[in-house]
């Protein structure tokens, strides 16, 4: 099942940005964010994300709503 913007909002809250991707999976695993979320920011489309906005854009197809 994919993961929620909501799940991937509450895994990269106090995130800071420009990010990497291996910043943010860290980041989601302090969180407490469950693994459907830290392995679609694994396999993120982007190497750094300048914002929460872009880090939504690599993760199209794989969140649902």
């Amino acid at each position: 099942m994919s993961p929620s913007v909501t799940d991937v909002q509450k895994a990269l809250k106090g995130a800071d940005y420009p990010s990497s991707r291996d910043d943010l999976v860290a980041l989601a695993e302090r969180n407490g964010a469950d693994d459907d979320v830290v392995d679609a920011l694994r396999e993120a489309d982007a190497d750094t994300f300048d914002g929460p906005d872009k880090v939504m854009a690599a993760l199209k197809g794989e969140v649902g709503g």
